[in-house]
């Protein structure tokens, strides 16, 4: 495996001052697998009469991904799907072709973590027809002093049966008085890994909370030290191989798709359909950042 490289996450204001640290995409690597998107959202804890509420805003060309380690939210989308997740569950929404939802805490006052992720879809399946699904039930085991919770693709034998469209990987690690892992490794993914709490050390490095370590690929293990109270998020997949742009919610492989993406949004047009119960909170796009369109 070639050197680990280190990415820090930043902080970025996802709306009503609520602060998330992203990991991907950044100026050192803007992908691992089809993963192209990762918010580390808390651990925070609302006030009296707070809590998450993200507008109806749309989607192309990627899936969705929420993985909740504490709280409630509440999706809601244009397919007239509307459901809750729990800690210890996934929600996956392709967009496809184009998809709108919202997102709220399910109480106020709450306390919320969870990481936010998005998978780029290879270009056979951009303009798939949407769709939505929830798992509530994930494989997971412990094993030398950590439980592991198997989010997405396969790993030690296990497999979580989600509707993905390349090969990737996504496993949760927690140990609550410290372990040591022997991780096996896919040689044909690259990985990396998210702290989400504590720290950890891969050989002589240290890393800690809302950092990313980007391992590389070519190996078929790693061994990891986790201190007392960590835990982690291991991504993997196979290279992507195909360059995409990514601009506000949208993924695409031209300037053109995202642009008459946008233009249908701003317009109001039957692309992007009404989520019901969404209160009338739409979120507005940025300008597009390219000149003639």
């Amino acid at each position: 495996m070639s050197q680990i490289q280190r990415i820090a996450g930043r902080a970025s204001d996802i709306g009503d001052g609520m602060m998330v640290v992203r990991a991907l995409p950044s100026r050192q690597r803007r992908m691992v697998g089809a993963w192209c998107f990762l918010d580390h959202l808390g651990p925070v804890k609302f006030g009296p009469g707070q809590g998450m509420h993200v507008g109806a805003h749309p989607h192309i060309g990627l899936q969705t991904f929420t993985w909740l380690i504490e709280g409630g939210v509440l999706h809601r989308d244009s397919l007239g799907n509307e459901q809750i997740i729990r800690p210890g569950q996934v929600n996956l929404m392709t967009a496809g072709r184009g998809v709108v939802h919202t997102e709220d805490s399910v109480s106020t006052g709450q306390r919320l973590h969870a990481a936010q992720l998005w998978i780029a879809l290879p270009a056979d399946h951009a303009n798939c027809a949407p769709a939505f699904a929830h798992y509530p039930d994930l494989p997971r085991w412990d094993d030398g002093g950590c439980t592991f919770t198997l989010v997405a693709g396969s790993f030690a034998g296990r497999t979580m049966a989600g509707d993905f469209r390349t090969p990737l990987v996504g496993v949760d690690a927690h140990s609550v008085r410290g372990a040591q892992l022997k991780l096996p490794l896919e040689p044909a993914f690259e990985y990396g890994i998210l702290l989400l709490e504590g720290e950890i050390r891969i050989g002589e490095e240290r890393f800690v909370t809302d950092e990313f370590a980007y391992l590389g690929s070519g190996g078929e293990g790693i061994t990891i030290e986790m201190a007392a109270g960590t835990r982690l998020l291991l991504l993997g997949g196979q290279p992507f191989g195909e360059p995409v742009l990514m601009w506000w919610n949208y993924v695409g492989f031209s300037k053109q798709a995202i642009a008459e993406a946008q233009g249908e949004w701003a317009a109001g047009g039957p692309r992007f359909g009404p989520v019901t119960g969404d209160g009338g909170r739409r979120l507005l796009a940025p300008p597009l950042p390219w000149a003639g369109y």
